[in-house]
């Protein structure tokens, strides 16, 4: 009995994801345990493993195709299985077209597979004058300008679909807003290609014919290119990270304080811990980092105006903590929480920071602890790239985040006229001043300074 193939659902928050790669497609045969295709949210991505086998019988979807989760993407069944039922209505994906293709021979019936899987088609396409497009193709064409008569389709039964409109967009079939405007006011023709920028039609190139075409773009995420340039898409992560940095600006009312702290105690107990590694008394390494959060953590239940959200007209107050952590990432930022972080010894702490830190590395990274509603604060760390000092921002609607920064050596009051140079700590505290006054931002961030000076903790 043939089996359909549905979008996983990667976390409550997570409604779709985008489809960048089939490693199984119409024909090849398949294994449980076969990688059928790989796919992200905006921020994490993830393979699909086969858990049965047999033949891709259909592929409703292409590449780039942003689906709903729990929609069908594959059926998988025994050759010249009937999978009519199976499909529900929708049409296998458009594949790409081959030199001196044989035609398919004819199947023989055989009886319905009985259906035990949820089933989702895919949106029917609008109708664009007499071309079929897709919603969203169409909403990217009016974004883009995209002058439709230079669009070669490639969905099924001739449908435009987004892919379609971005290699359009590459290929220079663009037009100014009022050439657009002219053009279905008068019925004038567009060149596929005009006087403008990168290729754009304006209104003046209207019924000329098309100048020589630009030089073709490079790769499917270039825009745009020239001799010195190339324009390209934003990654789905960059989009989002954009998009929160900016709203985050431009919403709150953010202030950093700076201060610093002597390192020595947390130095001491790293080098107390890498020792209890060597000796294999610890199996995880303990890092200065992982002594900083603590630190937060226990600042954070002395102050628990800091342990917030703010939401407009409320203040959401949290018992516990939970962490949020900034990890650097071949895609992007990425800030994974790690969940009642003050239940954790120092030992807890430190084995689950490192293991939300892989799986953001990995790209398997449950996107409901990327949230930014998941942690009541966060810790962003420059000081192993030597920075010693930087405005972090607050990821809404935390009320605060802390920078930390290198260790640099300051003069410092030993006693009785005594001053050496000692090494000290960087903090970066930036607060929404909506939420938080002044003055308790500052005691706050005095008292990490004192929890790192004075920090006791018990390995085991």
């Amino acid at each position: 009995m043939a089996s359909v193939v549905i979008m996983p659902k990667q976390g409550q928050s997570v409604e779709s994801c985008i489809l960048t790669e089939f490693k199984k497609n119409k024909g090849d045969k398949v294994a449980v345990g076969d990688i059928l295709f790989a796919y992200e949210t905006d921020k994490a991505s993830f393979e699909e493993e086969s858990k049965v086998e047999g033949t891709v019988l259909a592929v409703l979807y292409n590449e780039g195709d942003e689906i709903p989760v729990l929609a069908n993407v594959m059926i998988i069944g025994q050759e010249g299985e009937n999978i009519d039922d199976l499909l529900g209505g929708a049409q296998p994906a458009a594949e790409a077209p081959a030199a001196a293709a044989a035609p398919a021979p004819a199947e023989k019936p055989v009886a319905a597979p009985e259906i035990t899987v949820h089933q989702s088609a895919p949106a029917a396409p609008a109708v664009e004058g007499k071309r079929a497009i897709s919603p969203r193709a169409k909403a990217l064409a009016e974004k883009l300008n995209i002058n439709l008569a230079y669009v070669t389709a490639t969905g099924p039964e001739g449908r435009i679909i987004e892919r379609d409109i971005e290699a359009a967009a590459a290929s220079g079939a663009r037009q100014t807003p009022l050439a657009a405007k002219v053009a279905a006011e008068t019925g004038a023709t567009a060149p596929a290609a005009g006087s403008g920028l990168a290729g754009m039609a304006r209104a003046c190139d209207l019924g000329k014919a098309a100048p020589a075409a630009a030089p073709a773009a490079k790769g499917k995420d270039v825009l745009e290119s020239g001799e010195d340039f190339e324009v390209r898409k934003l990654t789905n992560i960059r989009k989002v990270i954009a998009k929160s940095m900016y709203a985050s600006l431009q919403n709150s009312a953010q202030l950093t304080h700076h201060l610093s702290a002597d390192a020595r105690r947390i130095q001491a107990l790293r080098k107390q811990a890498k020792k209890l590694l060597e000796e294999g008394k610890l199996d995880v390494n303990i890092t200065l980092n992982d002594f900083i959060c603590l630190a937060v953590i226990r600042a954070l239940k002395k102050f628990p105006n800091v342990n917030t959200h703010f939401l407009g007209d409320s203040i959401k107050y949290y018992n516990k903590v939970h962490l949020g952590l900034a990890v650097d990432t071949e895609r992007g930022l990425m800030v994974p929480c790690v969940k009642n972080a003050d239940d954790l010894s120092i030992v807890g702490l430190s084995r689950q920071l490192k293991a939300v830190a892989d799986a953001c590395k990995k790209g398997s990274i449950n996107p409901d602890i990327l949230s930014p509603e998941a942690a009541t604060f966060t810790v962003s760390n420059l000081g192993n790239y030597g920075v010693e000092v930087f405005t972090p921002i607050i990821n809404l609607p935390q009320s605060a985040i802390l920078g930390v920064n290198t260790i640099v050596p300051r003069p410092k009051d030993l006693g009785g006229g005594v001053y050496a140079f000692v090494p000290h700590i960087g903090l970066s505290l930036t607060y929404d001043h909506r939420s938080i006054d002044g003055g308790e931002a500052t005691r706050f961030l005095k008292q990490i300074a004192t929890e790192l000076e004075t920090l006791e903790v018990v390995f085991e």
